[in-house]
């Protein structure tokens, strides 16, 4: 599947999710790493705001990338945001969803508003 660049530029990124790590096995509780690295990856959950609409949305990002200073509702960045369609086959049944990560979760601003 294709990963798709998500444009933050005009977006407000808020934090509702503190980070934790990302969780491969819930049966074991084996924390899930970077494939290539083997750096643990963390899990955040944020609100994204663009054009009048809003979505929960939960950011993979690995756990050198997650900054000091993060608050609970405050603005962040989520630099190089992109978006990759999923799918599988769980017990018989066909799942499929988009899985979202960042290369880092930084304190933000909100953007000024257009023709402020």
């Amino acid at each position: 599947m294709r990963t798709i660049r998500v444009e933050t530029s005009t977006a407000t990124i808020l934090l509702t999710e503190a980070p934790e790590p990302k969780v491969r096995d819930r049966q074991t509780g084996e924390v899930a790493k970077d494939a290539v690295s083997g750096e643990t990856l963390m899990t955040i959950g944020v609100v994204y705001i663009d054009e009048g609409e809003s979505a929960l949305i939960r950011v993979t990002v690995p756990e050198s990338g997650v900054a000091e200073g993060l608050a609970l509702g405050a603005p962040v960045s989520l630099p190089g945001l992109v978006a990759k369609p999923w799918e599988n086959v769980f017990n018989g049944q066909q799942r499929h969803g988009i899985a979202y990560r960042a290369a880092a979760v930084t304190p933000g601003a909100v953007p000024a508003a257009v023709g402020a």
